[in-house]
């Protein structure tokens, strides 16, 4: 089965932010791998965007890094089109 390229691209972005946040912190991959206990490769795929990982895994690598999950997997997303938003929130019109 063929991997969805929007979901491969949604990966590729939290990958890149995991690398980031990484750098940010001053700490080397050899770092966070020694902080997890993960496989060497297996991080490496991870932060490369080849490998999608588990929940556990990218807890294990906010943790390490030292910042909070949702800043490794923050997206950010266009508005929806009006009618997926629901009726508006304040007073009928005129």
């Amino acid at each position: 089965m063929r991997a969805d390229p929007r979901l491969l691209e949604r990966r590729r972005r939290i990958a890149a932010q995991i690398r980031a946040a990484r750098l940010h912190a001053d700490l080397s991959q050899q770092d966070v791998i020694r902080r997890t206990g993960m496989d060497r490769s297996a991080y490496q795929d991870i932060e490369a965007g080849r490998a999608s990982p588990l929940l556990d895994s990218l807890l294990r690598i906010a943790d390490a890094i030292g910042v909070p999950l949702a800043h490794l997997v923050r997206e950010e997303r266009p508005p929806l089109p009006r009618e997926a938003q629901g009726p508006p929130s304040g007073p009928p019109g005129p």
